[in-house]
């Protein structure tokens, strides 16, 4: 045997020992690789539903929406009415009143005047 022939067996031992102590940690990274797909394939199982819940939330929060959104246009035009009404009674309404009010006062203050006038000369002549 020459040194060529035992540098090669000590090489090709080496190797054999290397790829002994490798076969542990690639193993554990084989099963590593393993679970990870399995977490994946969890997780799509999982999340597949979810995202259905989540789909069928935000339809019923539209929904939701489009209901507040039509009692908020009734709403809307109901103020609007009830503006249009509040104007329209103190335009044919509220004219007419206070003109009376007017008419009333003006005519009590007369009276009062006229009253308190002819007191005075009653009291005058009766003198």
């Amino acid at each position: 045997m020459g040194v060529g022939e035992i540098a090669g067996l000590i090489a090709a031992i080496a190797f054999a020992i290397l790829a002994g102590f490798m076969i542990y940690p690639l193993i554990r990274l084989g099963k590593l690789f393993d679970q990870i797909a399995e977490t994946v394939r969890e997780s799509g199982e999982h999340a597949i539903p979810a995202i259905d819940e989540g789909v069928t939330t935000v339809r019923q929060v539209n929904r939701s929406l489009e209901d507040v959104n039509r009692i908020s246009a009734a709403a809307s035009a109901t103020a609007t009415n009830v503006g249009a009404l509040t104007d329209l009674y103190g335009s044919f309404l509220g004219k007419p009143v206070i003109k009376i009010a007017s008419a009333v006062y003006a005519a009590q203050s007369t009276a009062r005047s006229f009253l308190a006038k002819q007191g005075m000369h009653a009291t005058t002549k009766g003198e």
